[in-house]
Formats: structure tokens, sequence, C-alpha cells
């Protein structure tokens, strides 16, 4: 919404990119024999290039020692227009990760924009001006990409293509050719960026529960729900329940355990590596199926613990984690109520 306050420093970091593209261009002057005997790192700033130009003008010598010599580098934003072109549907997001890269986001796909950039550079020598436009023009074909990292926090990356759209130049002069002052270079860019809305501060992990209520036509009442929720296929938590008090082998589906006061049928227990079903309890005697959830069977001896794989489990589970689902189904005899998502209950 227009007016809540948020700052993803979009151009800031587009215009950081684009700087740094700039920023090792060097100069050599070499003697008669062909051997460098001197390298210059051209500077660059952010401004327009008549704000130095002004200030060198003021000098009647170029050899004085001044703060602003030449060659000099500079750039600065020109405009700002709308990339229909890349335009994505305003109200469909994506998923980002969180700072601790266990939480996801929910963000708005963003807002293409085509930022133009102007850089010029300014020498006394026309020699020192090719050296410099040599060094650029090469890696334009006619765009240069930088991966920007484009949302803080979110790890939203992004390649941004630079584009050199026009090269001009112009050599300016004071009286006889004797006098030559500057010759100046303008190379416009367009860079094909993004702008995000405000990014949520909320995080989400795992949907932990799918709803679904269903009709047999269209405005009538419900007929029946399904709902699905994670089932954890791991102990996470290491809730010891009890023993074994025999060895098991890969073929046994009959355990015993020292007590199974805190064990039902149709849920998940845990020995070492391999997770189980009971199917039955006997006493202290266990009917189960092995190698639940693609765990291997193995041999366990006597005196494992065993651990139980349940919804606290399941309420444990971590991106990135594998997992199963748990289903439900529930039918409703047209009872005219309706799910209410803010109240979190029928209503």
């Amino acid at each position: 919404m227009v007016g809540n306050y948020f700052y993803n420093e979009t151009i800031r970091k587009t215009v950081i990119a684009f700087g740094t593209l700039f920023n090792n261009i060097k100069i050599k002057k070499f003697a008669s024999d062909g051997k460098a005997i001197s390298q210059i790192k051209v500077p660059v700033a952010y401004g327009p290039m008549q704000r130095f130009l002004a200030r060198i003008e003021q000098q009647a010598n170029f050899d004085d020692n001044v703060a602003i010599t030449l060659p000099r580098m500079s750039f600065e934003l020109t405009s700002y227009a709308y990339d229909p072109s890349r335009k994505s549907s305003p109200v469909t997001k994506f998923t980002g990760k969180g700072s601790d890269k266990t939480k996801h986001k929910k963000i708005f796909l963003p807002v293409p924009y085509e930022i133009g950039f102007r850089l010029s550079f300014a020498t006394k020598l026309q020699d020192d001006a090719l050296q410099i436009i040599e060094q650029i023009l090469p890696f334009f074909q006619p765009a240069y990409s930088v991966t920007v990292n484009m949302l803080e926090g979110v790890e939203e990356k992004r390649d941004i293509p630079f584009t050199l759209a026009n090269v001009s130049f112009s050599d300016e002069y004071e009286g006889d050719f004797s006098t030559r002052r500057f010759i100046q270079y303008d190379l416009d860019f367009i860079a094909k960026t993004y702008f995000y809305q405000e990014v949520p501060t909320d995080e989400s992990g795992i949907i932990k529960k799918v709803q679904v209520d269903y009709s047999t036509a269209v405005r009538a009442p419900r007929a029946q729900r399904y709902t699905v929720v994670p089932q954890a296929v791991k102990d996470y938590n290491d809730d010891t329940t009890t023993t074994i008090t025999a060895e098991i082998s890969t073929k046994q589906t009959l355990i015993s355990v020292s007590s199974a006061a805190s064990l039902s049928t149709n849920t998940y227990i845990q020995i070492n590596s391999e997770v189980f079903r009971i199917r039955e309890i006997n006493g202290t005697n266990l009917l189960v199926q092995r190698g639940q959830f693609g765990s291997k069977i193995s041999e366990h001896y006597s005196g494992t613990s065993i651990s139980q794989v349940d919804a606290q489990d399941s309420a444990l589970i971590e991106v990135g984690d594998e997992f199963g689902f748990t289903e439900s189904r529930s039918f409703f005899d047209a009872d005219g109520q309706e799910y209410s998502t803010v109240q979190g209950t029928d209503i």
C-alpha cells in the first residue's frame, strides 16, 4: 500500500554495480622504444562531467598541481522508464529464503524498469581517450550483465544487463590548435533493473496444514473435508519411551518391548535409524511393519531404546527435510456451515 515506509535500495545497488564496471580503467605512457614508462588509473566518480570541466577550464596550465586533473571519468543517472516487455502479473508472488535460510517469505514479483546512465570521460590527449574507449567497448555486445543481490536477507539475486546504447565524442577548442583544452566522450547505457514492493517482515516455514471443503455442486452445502498435514519420517526430539527386550533380526515383524503403555496402534516408532509402524499391540509384544518412509531394515540389539515419531516431531520438521503426509477425511450432512480462516473454526 502506498504510504507504508520501505526502502530496498534498488537504485543505489544499480548505481554501485554500474560504477564498479569502470573502476579499473588505466592509461599507460610509452617511450619512443615502446616501453611503458608510467601508468595512471583513471579516477571515476558520480556526478556530471560538466562540473569537473568547469573547474578545469579555470586553469591556464594542465600541468599545475590541482585536485582535479585530466583524465577523469564520471557517470550519472539520466532517466527512468517502465519496461512493458518484461511485465509480469502484479499479483503473482515468489518464495524467497529468509535471513536464517530456514524460513520462507512470499514476495510480489518486481516491477521492471529501465534506468538510463551516462558515462563521460575527458582527456587532454587523443591517445588517452582511445586507450579508455578500447577498454570499454569490447565488453558490451551490446550488453554486459552483473549479478546483483536485489533484496538483502532474502537471497533474491538477479542478472542486471547494462546495454550500451550510444557513443558520442567532441573535441573542445579555445583559440588555435595549440590551445586545445580537452576531448570528451559520452557513453549512454540502459540498465534493465527491477523495483520491489515492501518485503514482509514475517517469515513462514513449511505449510503445516492444508484443508479443503468439497461441495457436490456450485453454492451447495459442503459435503466432505479433506485435510493433509506433514508427517515426520524420523524422530526429532529423542523422546525415548521404552526399550526392546530381545534382539530383532531383519525378518522379524513381532518385537518385544519392556513396556507398551505409551504406545498405540497405527503410529510410528524409531529404533536406531529404522522406522516401524505399529499394527497391533498384545501386552508387551508389537506386530509391526518394517522399513517405513524408506528407512533401511536393520538388526537391533536387546536394550536399544525406542522413540516415537509423532505429531511433536512433525512440528519440528525443518526446511529441506524429507517428510510424508497424513491424510484425513470428514463428511458433513449439509450442515450449512463454512470454515472461517479468520476465526479458525466453522461458523
